[in-house]
């Protein structure tokens, strides 16, 4: 028995509960950041999915102990990977705790997902009622790019072969070249260092309305975040390199802040954020 899914075809957008009984889509794993919308990068991220049987079969230790290895360079390669299981939540969060995996472990308890797929495993006197170990790569939109067939270990996918499929998928994307950052309208979101060289200018100095508000949220990892406008209310948009100044710069929720607004071609951002006294 073997999937009735092809290359080409569209994974079903699956929803299911994770480790901590959280309910995930797989399409918002594979959905644009909120920076990259306000670029207009809509394409995505690509998704590795392993459906496994579980944390007693060698095999899967095996394969899932070099996911691990691997998950640092998915960070910033920007790929993303979740696995697919049978055994209860409680189940599969113990084993992933065990691994150090930080990748969401989807559990289909009921099999409806691996029946969908034509993948569970009735021959088995050992491991009974369990998917037969499949990798799925996907493209953004679910599409399929490749499938491994990992009935026998030889067939599930080696970390290199994982890379050049990430690396294919990406290559199609609209920003996969440095040019795509070099434009005006990037660089009113995204706004290079030298920019602020001299120290934050005055603020309108730019020719751009200056508005005032409070920081809603700060999201310290995407480097991006929400400045609430104090005349309506609205939200505004900013990454962390519209603050003024060098290296990796940090607001609090709930900074009171001025700043320039500008109405780009995909939402009204910041820029030339700066901190008020309190």
């Amino acid at each position: 028995m073997t999937t009735n899914l092809t290359v080409g075809n569209r994974f079903p957008d699956i929803e299911l509960p994770n480790q901590d009984k959280e309910r995930i889509k797989l399409s918002t794993l594979t959905q644009p950041s909120l920076m990259d919308q306000y670029l207009g990068f809509i394409d995505g991220y690509p998704l590795i999915l392993v459906f496994y049987r579980g944390f007693f079969c060698p095999r899967d230790r095996q394969q899932f102990t070099q996911l691990v290895q691997f998950q640092s360079e998915l960070a910033v390669n920007y790929g993303r990977l979740a696995t697919v299981g049978v055994d209860p939540p409680i189940v599969q969060a113990a084993f992933r705790a065990g691994l150090g995996a930080q990748w969401p472990f989807l559990c289909d308890e009921n099999r409806d997902i691996i029946q969908q797929i034509n993948i569970l495993d009735e021959t088995e006197g050992e491991y009974a009622d369990r998917a037969q170990p499949y990798t799925f790569v996907l493209r953004p939109d679910l599409s399929i790019h490749k499938i491994y067939n990992g009935w026998f270990f030889v067939g599930r996918p080696t970390i290199e072969e994982l890379r050049q499929d990430l690396r294919a998928m990406m290559e199609a994307r609209s920003d996969y070249r440095y040019e795509a950052y070099d434009t005006p309208e990037v660089r009113q979101v995204r706004i290079p260092q030298q920019t602020w060289a001299n120290g934050a200018p005055s603020l309108g100095a730019s020719g751009l309305p200056v508005l005032q508000g409070v920081v809603r949220w700060f999201d310290f990892k995407a480097g991006s975040g929400m400045i609430a406008r104090d005349d309506t209310g609205k939200d505004v948009f900013f990454n962390f390199t519209a603050i003024p100044g060098e290296g990796y710069r940090i607001v609090q929720a709930g900074t009171q802040v001025k700043f320039e607004l500008v109405e780009g071609r995909y939402g009204l951002t910041a820029r030339n954020v700066q901190i008020q006294p309190s």
